[in-house]
């Protein structure tokens, strides 16, 4: 099993990312073409509320309080936004279900070489709550009344990838124990290799789910 520490800084990135997700779908919301667009939206930022609490308490259940815990994680998110904030409905919806789509692949890798306890909650508060098909569907009905804005669409998901990978790796280069547990439970590089190739598919299989793969 990973030290406390390892823990602490698992549950606190992810805590970190859920109150993140929690603030920008609810500002993205109101960006909605429609009523059931924003109420749509502006639901799934509460389920992100609900998660970042349960997360919360089991920060305070390992001996920590969740700000200190998320603190040194907050450069690094806050970065990532701020180069990837949404100028338009789409690009929110898109950033909803690719970006946080790609973090979440990791934290589920992750969460294998974790107690079982942990992992369970990182997988429950990881559920998908309906982000899936609403994106799908946003998508699809956009470009089939605008087939051109696929291409932009298209390049939009892959800054989001890029910036998402670099900011993963400026959090992780300052998280010894973090490292620590990611390469251990990986085994070696070859094992590392296969992790970001199980995410780099599922990404792929996002993009070919939204149309936006061509």
């Amino acid at each position: 099993m990973p030290a406390d520490a390892a823990l602490v800084d698992l549950l606190a990135g992810l805590a970190y990312g859920e109150l993140c997700a929690f603030d920008r779908l609810a500002d993205d919301a109101r960006m909605a073409p429609t009523l059931g667009g924003r109420a749509e939206m502006s639901a799934m930022a509460a389920v992100e509320l609900g998660h970042f609490q349960r997360l919360a308490d089991r920060l305070r259940e390992l001996g920590v309080s969740a700000e200190d815990a998320m603190a040194p994680f907050v450069p690094a998110l806050e970065t990532y936004h701020s180069l990837t904030e949404p100028s338009t409905w789409l690009e929110g919806v898109v950033k909803a279900y690719v970006g946080d789509g790609m973090a979440g692949d990791f934290y589920r890798e992750v969460a294998e070489f974790v107690d079982p306890s942990t992992r369970t909650l990182i997988h429950e508060v990881l559920t998908d709550a309906g982000r899936a098909e609403f994106a799908v569907r946003e998508v699809h009905a956009a470009v089939a009344a605008q087939p051109a804005i696929a291409g932009r669409l298209a390049l939009w998901a892959r800054r989001l990838v890029g910036e998402a990978i670099s900011q993963t790796q400026h959090a992780l280069a300052d998280r010894d124990a973090l490292m620590v547990l990611l390469v251990g439970g990986t085994g070696d590089l070859a094992g590392l290799s296969a992790l970001i190739g199980r995410i780099t598919d599922r990404h792929e299989e996002r993009m070919v789910a939204l149309g936006l793969n061509n």
